[in-house]
């Protein structure tokens, strides 16, 4: 566990003999877990740009999520939905637990996952391969992705760019009807965190995905992320959260090609002509 300080490494031993217990955990031990479990124990954890979002960021994106089945793509090891389980609030207001699926490709993290919000169910799969047909619909999607320019194993329905998030967001799109969604500063077509008030901006990155999806990013509760910037592990990244209404799209979105698997060809998306970039670029500068 490298960069690790010895209490930082007992403090993940413990977490890790709690995972492998051969019974429920109580919910302090699932705290615990959560917040000592380290993603850099894995040796995949800087590969994958995977990052486990800060606690209190978490506790306040659910304000964000609506409806009662959830589904959170490249989950971790369940921060996200331990916090959307919303337990003692929907218990309060006498409201069932709601539907949780949680879709990670680490099979180490989806064994945590399972320990700590084993009211969730587990996919252990890549969110670019899966079929999303077999998952059915939800209320709202939530994610917070691999970060930028990361090894992928494929793209999503309509994206053809470089950037991980875009892609998740996009895949987000064939499942859920709604989308919240962590995501870097430099990709929102927006900036509420970090400074004095609302600010737009509109990168070229995020003009080709709204291009080629036909998708808008939105702030809705206005979170400033840089209050939890001290929160992650191993990394400070300037975020957005964005929220994404999928049903509420422009008309006229590229057509969704038949589910996807690694061993499939998939229909060709052609990208937006070179004309419309350059009004793009003439657009930001």
């Amino acid at each position: 566990m490298a960069k690790l300080t010895k209490e930082q490494e007992r403090l993940h031993r413990e977490a890790a003999r709690l995972v492998k217990l051969d019974r429920d955990l109580t919910e302090e031990e699932r705290e615990t877990v959560l917040d000592h479990w380290q993603e850099s124990s894995t040796t995949s954890n800087s590969l994958d740009g995977a990052f486990f979002t800060p606690e209190d960021l978490a506790l306040e994106l659910r304000l964000e999520v609506c409806g009662q089945r959830v589904i959170d793509l490249c989950a971790g090891i369940g921060r996200l939905a331990w916090a959307l389980r919303d337990k003692w609030s929907r218990e309060w207001e006498g409201l069932p637990p709601r539907e949780l699926v949680c879709v990670e490709k680490n099979p180490a993290y989806v064994e945590v996952g399972r320990k700590v919000v084993p009211e969730a169910r587990w996919i252990c799969a890549d969110i670019l391969t899966l079929d999303p047909a077999a998952l059915g619909r939800f209320d709202y999607a939530v994610a917070n992705p691999p970060f930028g320019r990361v090894e992928r194993a494929g793209n999503g329905p309509r994206y053809r760019g470089p950037n991980f998030e875009f892609h998740a967001i996009d895949v987000a799109s064939t499942v859920a009807r709604k989308g919240v969604f962590i995501i870097p500063q430099m990709s929102s077509p927006f900036r509420t965190s970090g400074v004095p008030c609302y600010e737009e901006q509109r990168s070229t990155a995020y003009e080709r995905f709204h291009l080629e999806t036909g998708f808008t990013l939105c702030s809705r509760v206005g979170i400033d992320t840089s209050a939890y910037a001290d929160g992650w592990r191993g990394v400070s990244p300037r975020t957005e959260v964005v929220f994404a209404d999928f049903e509420d799209a422009e008309e006229g979105l590229l057509p969704v090609p038949a589910p996807r698997s690694v061993s499939t060809p998939r229909t060709a998306v052609p990208k937006p002509t070179a004309a419309r970039y350059e009004y793009v670029e003439a657009a930001l500068f």
